[in-house]
């Protein structure tokens, strides 16, 4: 059975400054298949979230092409935008709307027909276990909360791709761990294609089918955690990080395990 590439990019880059010099995502070649959750790791200022940006058609490229579900990002970026769910890294919220609301306003953006929208938001906020704070302000929720109303808004056109971009990195261990469990549900029983940026290794490796590594713009290994784990010889996706971006483990990782620790 052919697995379907449902992003697919060659050569994608782009570049800032006046000569080109800053390149933020630089030749990146890469398949994410249907129904996977994909994994694209690397350091603060790796690329991760600009990719994830130009996947969504948010920038133009400087160059090499881009497809998601078939369409070009360079030229139809509205119909990018209509197959794909986002939650961006720093999102906004609009805190004197209820949750119900902010759905509402959400699917309006999306042209959801208002006929199915009221079942769909009904159902979303029940999934995520916000219906019963529907009417009550944004401002009143949890980080947590929050988190999980962004991610039904990225989910309120029902996409069959779904970005996320660093959706636990905020969140206390307990709000992280009902995250990842979210993200789960969603891949395992809404067989949606979901492709997630992190700096965090623990999240990555227990989240997600393949990984990517991203150093610097450049991505320098793809694979399952075994097939990367092979390929640099070490025994853990730790290790593996380490030999590919010769950096060490950073302070944002180490304090995420160390609280997970604490809170277990």
């Amino acid at each position: 059975m052919t697995v379907k590439a449902v992003i697919k990019s060659e050569g994608l880059s782009k570049y800032y400054g006046k000569g080109g010099e800053i390149r933020a995502v630089d030749g990146l070649d890469l398949e994410v298949y249907e129904g996977e959750t994909f994994g694209l790791l690397g350091p603060n200022g790796s690329g991760k979230t600009t990719t994830v940006r130009l996947l969504n058609g948010i920038i133009k490229p400087t160059g090499g092409i881009a497809t998601v579900n078939g369409f070009d990002i360079f030229i139809q970026e509205n119909e990018v935008k209509r197959i794909t769910g986002l939650l961006a890294e720093s999102p906004g919220l609009y805190d004197k709307l209820s949750g119900y609301e902010f759905l509402e306003f959400m699917g309006a953006l999306y042209d959801v027909p208002e006929e199915i929208l009221k079942e769909r938001i009904d159902e979303l906020l029940k999934l995520f276990g916000l219906h019963d704070r529907r009417d009550h302000l944004i401002e009143g929720y949890s980080s947590g909360m929050k988190q999980k109303l962004l991610i039904a808004a990225a989910l309120i056109h029902d996409p069959p791709i779904l970005f996320l971009d660093e959706p636990t990195s905020t969140l206390d261990p307990r709000a992280s761990h009902m995250v990842k469990e979210l993200i789960e549900e969603l891949a395992d029983t809404a067989g949606k294609t979901i492709f997630m940026c992190s700096h965090l290794l623990p999240v990555v490796e227990e989240l997600c089918d393949r990984i990517g590594i991203i150093n610097n713009g450049r991505l320098i290994a793809v694979g399952t955690v075994k097939e990367i784990m092979a390929q640099t010889g070490t025994q853990s996706l730790e290790d593996a990080f380490i030999a590919l971006t010769g950096g060490v483990i950073e302070n944002e990782l180490l304090a995420w395990r160390e609280n997970g620790i604490a809170s277990s």
